[in-house]
C-alpha cells in the first residue's frame, strides 16, 4: 500500500507542478545551452550525474555516444564506490541520473556485479539523521539531506517521510540560516513528499515550510531584479519555484523577469548549466522519475535544429535586451591582485598577507599558485577536483574537516565569492582573503 501512495503522490506533484508551468526558455538557447553541456563531458574524468540528469530532463539524445558513456560509467561508478566511498549526496545524485535514465538504481548493473542502490542510500540517509537528531547537525551537510529525501520519495523507497519533517523544521527554525541552493533542493524534496504524507499534522509543517521557503525566493527575486541568491544559484531556485506553485498561490510568480536574468548570463561551467537547464524547459528534478524515455529520442532538442558552439542573442524574449559581446584580443597587461591568509578558529592563529602580480584575466587559483612559488612556507595550499571544479582543502597545512565543519572561504571586500578559484578572475587592486570558517 505504502508503494501505491507512492506512486500516486509523485504523479500528483507532477500534475500539480504542470499547472503553474508557464516559462519555457527558447528552443535555440536550449539547444545551444545542451551542446555547452554535452561538450563539458571529459572522457578522462569521472562521469558526473548532475550532467546526465540535466541531459534528460532537457531531452537529450539518449542514442548519443555522450549519453551511453556517461550512463554505463555512472553504473560503474556506484557500483565501486557508493557503499564505501561516495557521500549520501552523491548516492542520491546517482539514483536520480539512473531514474531520469529509466534504469532501476535498485538492480544496478556493472563490472559483472548487481548493486542495490536504493538500500545504500537508505543506510546513509539514516547516517545522516542520527547525527542530525543527535547534533542537530547531519553527517554532510542539509542540501545533501535534501538530495537524498527527493531521491527516495521518487524512487518510492518510504524512507523520506522522517527526513522531509527534520528537514522542515529546519526551514522554519529562526535559527537557520540557509544557502538558497540549500533551501531549494530542500524545497524539491518536501514537494515531492507532501504528496503522499497523510497525517494532517505532517502535511500542515511540510506546506508551511514549503510556503516559507518559496515566498522567501519570490521576495528576494522582487529585491533583486529577478536574481536570486547569486547567478549560480538561480538554477535550483528556479526549479523549486516552478515545482512550488500551489504553495506560494495566489501570489503569481514574474517567471519572465527572472528568466531574463538567466538569458542576460553567458553560462560556462557545467554544473550551472546542469541546474539551470531543467527549469529553462519547464521541469525540475521533481520529473526525473517520470520522464517518458522512449518519447524523449524523438524530442531532442538536438534534432530540432543547427547548433551554434556560443549563445547569442537569438530566442531572448520581446522587451528582454542582451548586450551581444564580440570576441577581443587577449590582454596580457599585468594587474596586482593583494592576497591574505587568516586563522583565528583553530590552533595556532596566524594571519599573512602578500602581493602578487600576474597577467589580467587570471584565475584566483593562479594568483594561490604565483604566492605559494614566491613564498611556498606560507602560501602553500591543497586542493581537490569536484563537480564544480578545484576545491581548496587546505592552505598552509591546516585543512578544512566535515567532522569539525571547517572549510577555507574566500571573500573580496568582506563577501563571499560566487565562484570557484578556477574560474573567479580578481580585477587589479582587489583584495581577496581566504578566511577559515565555519558552515
Amino acid at each position: 500500500m505504502l508503494g501505491v501512495a507512492l506512486g500516486i503522490g509523485v504523479l500528483l506533484a507532477l500534475l500539480g507542478r504542470t499547472a503553474t508551468e508557464h516559462c519555457v526558455a527558447p528552443q535555440d538557447m536550449v539547444s545551444q545551452l545542451l551542446q555547452r553541456l554535452e561538450g563539458s563531458v571529459n572522457l578522462e574524468e569521472a562521469a558526473n550525474p548532475s550532467v546526465l540528469l540535466a541531459m534528460n530532463l532537457a531531452g537529450g539524445d539518449s542514442d548519443g555516444a555522450t549519453h551511453k558513456w556517461l550512463l554505463q560509467e555512472i553504473k560503474e561508478e556506484a557500483v565501486r564506490r557508493a557503499p564505501k566511498d561516495m557521500t549520501s549526496g552523491q548516492v542520491a545524485l546517482h539514483v536520480l541520473a539512473l531514474l531520469s535514465s529509466c534504469q532501476d538504481p535498485r538492480s544496478v548493473h556493472a563490472l559483472e556485479q548487481t548493486l542495490d542502490l536504493i538500500r545504500v542510500l537508505q543506510q546513509k540517509t539514516d547516517e545522516e539523521m542520527a547525527k542530525l537528531e543527535t547534533e542537530g547537525i547531519p553527517k554532510t551537510t542539509l542540501y545533501s539531506v535534501g538530495l537524498d529525501t527527493l531521491a527516495l520519495c521518487l524512487a518510492e523507497a518510504g524512507g523520506a517521510q522522517g527526513p522531509s519533517v527534520a528537514l522542515a523544521k529546519q526551514v522554519l527554525s529562526p535559527e537557520s540560516h540557509l544557502s538558497t541552493d540549500t533551501r531549494a533542493m530542500v524545497a524539491l524534496a518536501l514537494a515531492c513528499v507532501y504528496n503522499y504524507v497523510e497525517l494532517q499534522d505532517v502535511q500542515h509543517l511540510l506546506r508551511e515550510a514549503l510556503w516559507t521557503v518559496s515566498n522567501s525566493f519570490l521576495d528576494e527575486q522582487e529585491m533583486g531584479n529577478g536574481l536570486i541568491g547569486n547567478i549560480y544559484s538561480m538554477g535550483l531556485a528556479l526549479q523549486a519555484l516552478e515545482a512550488t506553485g500551489k504553495f506560494y498561490a495566489p501570489r503569481k510568480w514574474d517567471c519572465a523577469q527572472a528568466f531574463s536574468v538567466v538569458y542576460a548570463h553567458d553560462y560556462q561551467h557545467p554544473m550551472a548549466i546542469a541546474h539551470v537547464l531543467p527549469a529553462l524547459v519547464g521541469r525540475s528534478y521533481l520529473d526525473a522519475a517520470g520522464l517518458d524515455c522512449a518519447a524523449t529520442k524523438d524530442t531532442s532538442p538536438s534534432r530540432w535544429l543547427p547548433l551554434s558552439p556560443l549563445l547569442g542573442t537569438q530566442g531572448v524574449p520581446r522587451g528582454v535586451r542582451r548586450v551581444p559581446t564580440l570576441p577581443l584580443a587577449p590582454c596580457t597587461a599585468p594587474i596586482q591582485v593583494y592576497y591574505s591568509i587568516t586563522n583565528m578558529l583553530q590552533g595556532k592563529h596566524f594571519q599573512y598577507s602578500t602581493s602578487v602580480t600576474v597577467p589580467s584575466g587570471s584565475t584566483l587559483l593562479q594568483v594561490m599558485e604565483v604566492a605559494a612559488e614566491e613564498n611556498p612556507e606560507i602560501f602553500s595550499f591543497q586542493t581537490e577536483q569536484t563537480s564544480w571544479g578545484p576545491y581548496v582543502t587546505s592552505i598552509h597545512g591546516l585543512a578544512g574537516s566535515a567532522d569539525d565543519r571547517t572549510y577555507w572561504q574566500f571573500l573580496s571586500a568582506g563577501n563571499a565569492l560566487d565562484k570557484g578559484v578556477g574560474t573567479y578572475k580578481p580585477h587589479d587592486g582587489e583584495h581577496i582573503q581566504a578566511v577559515f570558517s565555519t558552515y
